[in-house]
């Protein structure tokens, strides 16, 4: 297969043969002959090649600017503004299976599909081919990626989003060890939207590392870098000895000393996920993404899949995100999408000022009150808008982001959301018993899910939505990951949820506490309470740093509601994952031993103390009385 000279715009074509790698040029090629593409523009890690597709997302209509110097607004179609798990997929080969709770397609039924579809899906359109770096350059944590799609809008996503990666690839020297993604927008309506939503599509082909999407252009959908590589990379950890994980990756600052201690940690949609990654006075090296590898210290050691951030931007505000909240309310390059505009200027919900009666959405012309067709109101911005920005234009950027080595990683974090059950923190007894809480994670649906509220989901390790292996084949490899890890990290639960009444026992940022707490423990700074769930904090210690802290008293009435064992709801929880886990082929006995030894120790506890609920001061006295 040769590539056509002819079709490549400027220096396109020398860009691609200097790669000298025949699996590009066949990808390429194939392409290129599906999709039938008017031209075809290669962009590389150049300043020019960087505004060309910045401009062109302008120019075309994709984005438009706004107000303030660098910021531009994206709006998706009304029907496609989150993710379209119904038409996501993972091509499997004849036989193979994963889980059922994965949506799953014959590979070669999916491949004749989605090749019939994509047959000159980008006829009079630019082709755009782009090189990445999923993780930082001249790292052996990262993976290089390609990109074709014809939207500029995507381009103009990953190159915020993503390392450059033109010389990653020249640095392959030939070799096809790259992920890839072909994306199209399909035909588009007079907003410049996809058209044939009906026709969406996003199948993983995990045989060639590759991911198919077209008719969307929602981010989540149509940049693939992000959750569609999430998959492939899972895959690909499985195989070799690192593990990728939906975490994000943040730098604690210790209490009253000079020293960053750096945590990773995994939490369900409206857990809590974000703001911890975000603790004003602690810095963030990632927000969402992780490869985490064994390092030569004998250490995990991190690095932060994405540069950027794709971020919700619902209640960013200047009291709870002052450092997001000033970066996107100053001059510099942010794409917002789906939120209204007036006079060239944004406005989400909960941002802390009024909203305009009137504007630009994604409906056009907006004005409150206006209906659709079916004479619902039409909200000024859809509950999943978003920004993109880098994460460098941020106060709080980590100086050790773009380390190719990565950072060590001293604690893990795994946070539910429960009203009356899981205490705010509590560490495990060690790696194996870390494994089982984190896979153990639920977390109680909000407003923000379609169906009734306070329903518990299970979500191991935060990462269910996008798993490409079975999940006991997922616990083992955790499981054996730390096993070969001659310091592997702390593991933590959390979760800032509990309710007493029908409020919240904790404030938003008393989570910054647990985090010294847990950063002190990884450090051997603080003695903790034995329980049967774990090691929680000593009631000494917490009132010492909501001191230290907030300057605020913390009362041994607070520590006994929230840190008190809840032996019932605990004995509930874990019914619900021996039903869970029950019907899972390859769960290693080791989880399985780590469940039936919680419940025992719970169970005897409640025997010897004759209660269901059980003070943290009378398990203190207890072990004094020892």
């Amino acid at each position: 297969m040769r590539l056509d000279e002819s079709i490549f715009q400027d220096d396109s074509y020398l860009k691609i043969k200097a790669l000298n790698n025949s699996h590009v040029e066949r990808i390429i090629e194939t392409y290129i002959k599906v999709c039938k593409p008017q031209k075809v523009r290669v962009l590389i890690d150049s300043k020019d090649d960087i505004r060309y597709a910045r401009k062109l997302a302008r120019d075309n209509g994709e984005e438009k600017t706004l107000k303030l110097e660098g910021h531009s607004i994206h709006f998706d179609s009304y029907f496609d503004q989150a993710r379209d798990p119904a038409n996501t997929r993972i091509l499997l080969p004849e036989g193979r299976k994963i889980s059922r709770f994965i949506n799953t397609l014959d590979r070669e039924t999916g491949l004749r599909e989605i090749h019939s579809m994509m047959d000159g899906i980008m006829i009079g359109k630019e082709m755009l081919v782009c090189f990445f770096s999923l993780g930082p350059t001249h790292s052996r944590y990262s993976i290089p990626a390609l990109q074709i799609t014809d939207s500029a809008y995507v381009v103009h996503c990953e190159d915020m989003l993503y390392r450059q990666g033109y010389e990653e690839f020249i640095n392959l020297k030939g070799s096809h060890d790259f992920f890839y993604f072909v994306h199209s927008a399909g035909e588009l309506d007079e907003c410049r939207n996809s058209r044939n939503l009906d026709q969406r599509r996003t199948y993983i082909d995990l045989e060639e590392r590759r991911v198919f999407s077209i008719n969307n252009q929602y981010a989540g959908s149509s940049v693939g870098l992000k959750k569609l590589a999430l998959r492939l990379a899972i895959s690909k950890a499985y195989r070799e000895d690192w593990l990728c994980e939906h975490m994000f990756i943040s730098g604690v600052r210790a209490a009253g000393k000079n020293r960053v201690t750096y945590f990773t940690g995994a939490f369900p949609s409206a857990c809590g996920k974000t703001s911890t990654a975000m603790v004003p006075g602690h810095t963030i090296v990632g927000d969402d993404i992780a490869y985490i590898g064994p390092g030569t210290d004998g250490k995990a050691h991190a690095v932060n899949v994405e540069q950027g951030i794709f971020g919700i931007i619902d209640s960013v505000n200047p009291a709870d995100d002052p450092v997001i909240f000033k970066a996107l309310t100053s001059p510099r390059e942010v794409i917002f999408s789906n939120i209204l505009v007036a006079d060239g200027s944004p406005y989400w919900p909960n941002m802390g000022r009024d909203i305009p009666a009137m504007g630009i959405n994604h409906s056009g012309n907006w004005y409150k009150g206006k209906k659709d067709s079916k004479g619902m109101d039409i909200p000024f911005a859809s509950k999943n808008s978003r920004y993109t920005i880098r994460i460098n234009e941020l106060d709080n950027a980590d100086p050790r982001a773009d380390d190719p080595e990565g950072v060590p990683v001293g604690g893990i974090v795994y946070g539910g959301r429960d009203s009356d059950t899981s205490a705010p923190v509590v560490e495990a007894f060690n790696w194996s018993h870390g494994v089982y809480l984190g896979a153990c994670i639920e977390s109680e649906t909000t407003a923000a899910t379609i169906g009734k509220l306070g329903v518990l989901k299970h979500n191991p390790m935060a990462n269910l939505e996008f798993l490409t292996i079975p999940m006991g084949a997922y616990i083992s490899k955790h499981l054996n990951f730390g096993a070969s890890l001659e310091h592997p990290p702390l593991i933590f639960r959390s979760n800032y949820f509990l309710k007493e009444k029908g409020k919240f026992m904790n404030a938003i940022l008393d989570k910054k506490v647990w985090l010294w707490w847990m950063e002190g423990r990884v450090h051997k700074e603080f003695d903790a309470l034995m329980t049967p769930v774990g090691y929680m904090p000593r009631y000494d210690d917490l009132k010492n740093l909501f001191q230290q802290i907030f300057k605020r008293d913390y009362s041994e009435d607070d520590y006994c509601r929230q840190f008190a064992l809840r032996i019932t709801k605990l004995l509930e929880k874990i019914e619900r994952m021996e039903a869970v886990f029950k019907d899972k082929e390859g769960v290693p006995a080791v989880f399985l031993n780590e469940m039936a030894r919680e419940k025992e120790r719970l169970q005897k506890a409640e025997e010897y103390f004759g209660s269901s609920l059980i003070s943290p001061f009378d398990l203190e006295s207890e072990r004094k009385g020892k």
